[in-house]
């Protein structure tokens, strides 16, 4: 049985603290990486379809696609991958959720652990439709420095097998020596013009608590967050 939320100290009075208008930069440079183009998200969607397990067709959100998915959907159940865990390590973001000036870093999937998130099944008649609009939102990039690939899953149905995205700690975007008191930092400062890290940081903590999912390390994260917030505008103040 799901366990009842608790009370987050990062609530959406701080995050109107952090928020403000930032003008879309553009495409931000990075060395050893392009822009994703048209050729690569069909060279993707083809990879995948190719490889994809017999049976429905799932896909396993850990992050923003919990509270914003991108794709249609014909039904979602909580799930479990054994072996990975959610982690702040994709950086540096200067635009999205971020800027040269205050960077973000991205959530993905790491190495040890276990992550319980959600699984979706994808509908088969628009299927290949559904990956292209994925594929546009997650990877901008390449090489992916989180490409995807198929995981297991345990969920109350039974095993699963569904598609996700995971970190490469060989990529040069792998950010993994910071202190949780760094990230916090980061997290409570990083805005772009899509929303600052402190409201990705509530809004997904406060999905995965409403569907019973309690992550430990996100939620001393969003308390941290939350201090730092109230800190600096004590001191504004």
């Amino acid at each position: 049985m799901p366990r009842a939320p608790r009370q987050m100290q990062l609530t959406a009075h701080h995050v109107s603290r952090v928020h403000r208008e930032i003008a879309d930069p553009g495409v931000q440079a990075m060395p050893g990486f392009r822009n994703s183009t048209d050729e690569d998200y069909a060279a993707i969607v083809g990879e995948v379809m190719a490889s994809r397990p017999a049976g429905p067709f799932w896909l396993f959100g850990y992050g923003s696609l919990i509270w914003k998915p991108e794709t249609a959907f014909l039904e979602s159940q909580v799930a479990l991958a054994r072996g990975w865990h959610r982690r702040f390590c994709l950086g540096w973001d200067y635009r999205f959720r971020g800027s040269r000036d205050t960077p973000g870093l991205m959530m993905a999937l790491d190495r040890g652990g276990q992550c319980r998130g959600v699984a979706y099944r994808l509908p088969e008649e628009t299927l290949e439709a559904e990956l292209h609009k994925l594929m546009r939102r997650e990877v901008s990039m390449v090489p992916s420095a989180f490409p995807w690939r198929w995981v297991d899953l345990v969920a109350a149905d039974g095993p699963l097998r569904a598609l996700t995205f995971a970190m490469n700690r060989k990529s040069g975007r792998y950010i993994a020596h910071l202190s949780d008191h760094e990230l916090a930092d980061v997290l409570a400062r990083a805005v772009g013009f899509r929303g600052s890290m402190a409201e990705y940081l509530f809004s997904t903590v406060s999905k995965l608590e409403e569907l019973g999912i309690h992550d430990r390390n996100l939620w001393r994260l969003q308390a941290l967050v939350a201090d730092r917030i109230d800190a600096a505008h004590t001191r504004e103040h």
